[in-house]
This record gives C-alpha cells, sequence and structure tokens, in this order.
C-alpha cells in the first residue's frame, strides 16, 4: 500500500483485494484509490492501495463549465475552467482605510434627511461597483457649517430629540431649534446614525463620519473632494 501524502510515500503489503472504485477511510481522512501495479510491490503476488490526501486531490481538480452552459463559450473554452460562476468578494487589501477617499460637504441651507441619506450611501459604498453590504466599502465625509442644516416643514419647532439619562423620570425632550443651538453637530449625526446598518459594521462605519461647526476642519491633510449630489432638491428653495 502506497501512502502518499505531504510529498512523502511509505510502501506497505496489503493483501486485500481492491476493485476499481474509490474507497474512503472512516479514520484517515483519506480517499483510497486501487492500483494494480504499486511500487515496490511484487504485483505477481500481492497487490497495493495508494493512498492520497485530499488536499493533493483539490489541487489537481478544476471545476468545469456546466452543460447547459457550453452554448455560451468558444470551443477552446468550453472545456476549461468555469470562470462565469465564481464568486467576487472583497479582501482585506481591497478596503484599507488609508486608500480610501475623503470627501468634504458644506451643509449651509441643506435639507436634513436629504443630505443625510447621501452621506450614508457614501459612508457604507453604495455608488461603488464593488458595494459588498457586510464589508467596510465607503469613503470618509466630512461635514462643515453643522449649525447652518435646514429642514422643511415646521420641523424646527415641531422635530423632538429625547434623551434618558438612565434614573426615573430622567427623559429630556428638546426640539430641533433647542439642539441646533446647543449641539449642532449631534443633529446631523443621529440622521446619519439612523441610516447605517445596526450592528458592530454601523459603528465602524459611523467612525467615518466626521460633523463640525464651523467651516473649517483640521482635515486638510487627507485632500478631501467634494461630494457629489446628484438629488438637486437636496438645497433649501428660499
Amino acid at each position: 500500500m502506497a501512502i502518499l501524502c505531504s510529498s512523502s510515500t511509505v510502501i506497505l503489503p496489503s493483501p486485500l483485494k481492491t476493485s476499481g472504485c474509490n474507497r474512503r477511510s472512516p479514520f484517515l481522512g483519506f480517499s483510497l484509490t486501487a492500483i494494480s501495479k504499486p511500487v515496490g510491490i511484487n504485483t505477481s503476488t500481492r497487490r497495493g492501495v495508494q493512498v492520497k490526501c485530499e488536499a493533493e486531490q483539490a489541487s489537481t481538480t478544476t471545476s468545469l463549465v456546466p452543460a447547459n452552459q457550453r452554448w455560451m463559450f468558444d470551443e477552446e473554452e468550453a472545456n476549461g475552467p468555469d470562470i462565469w460562476n465564481t464568486t467576487w468578494y472583497p479582501k482585506a487589501s481591497d478596503h484599507v482605510n488609508t486608500d480610501k477617499p475623503w470627501y468634504v460637504v458644506d451643509a449651509t441651507d441643506k435639507i436634513l434627511g436629504r443630505l443625510a441619506s447621501t452621506i450614508a450611501n457614501h459612508i457604507r459604498g453604495k455608488n461603488l461597483a464593488s458595494y459588498t453590504p457586510s464589508v467596510d466599502m465607503g469613503a470618509f465625509v466630512i461635514v462643515v457649517n453643522a449649525e447652518k442644516v435646514a429642514v422643511s416643514g415646521k420641523k424646527r419647532n415641531q422635530k423632538l430629540y429625547r434623551r434618558h439619562s438612565g434614573r426615573p423620570g430622567g427623559m429630556t425632550v428638546e426640539t430641533f431649534d433647542q439642539l441646533q443651538q446647543r449641539i449642532p453637530e449631534r443633529i446631523i449625526e443621529h440622521a446619519v446614525r439612523g441610516m447605517l446598518p445596526k450592528g458592530r459594521l454601523g459603528r465602524a462605519l459611523f467612525n467615518h463620519l466626521k460633523v463640525y461647526k464651523g467651516p473649517d476642519h483640521p482635515h486638510e491633510a487627507q485632500k478631501p473632494l467634494d461630494l457629489p449630489i446628484r438629488d438637486k432638491r437636496i438645497q433649501l428653495q428660499k
């Protein structure tokens, strides 16, 4: 019996009468293939069994094109590997944070909800052809002049923000106008956070959002580009 695994060969005699079919050993984890002339054994009196590792066999086999799809390929490609039915998934080198682009957007007189949805799409990476729902493929977004963001209708006085201290009766409610005067950055952060996934992926994506009060930001070294906005209704009509 010849055991071939990790480029080593061991020759053992085997009195078993094997057939032409494959056998699988439940305790070795190898596939057994019967051969009529093993190396190192007198074939006139005994037969041998060749044992190969599954990893060695997997390296020599390739997935072929299904028979019902071969009409789509040329003759020289029909018998080759199936390259159309392979699923692409991004590797770690495809979404390195230091290689991701940076965008900057001015929130002056921009509708809150439409601005937040545009920011969330770029942070999520939905504008890319390589978008993958379970992978952080998006960019970094900087928002300046957060105190000048606008809302439509009567939301400035009717939209409420609630927070709780964790103690009995610790609920605090304030309107959009009150929160904008106190912490204007929190309004955009709250809107964008609600449009991101819930879980550790969403928490990682939220770190890509940088909101600042005023026109200045400390990310000039990243050379941010203007955020591309296609929605013309995002600007408040006065």
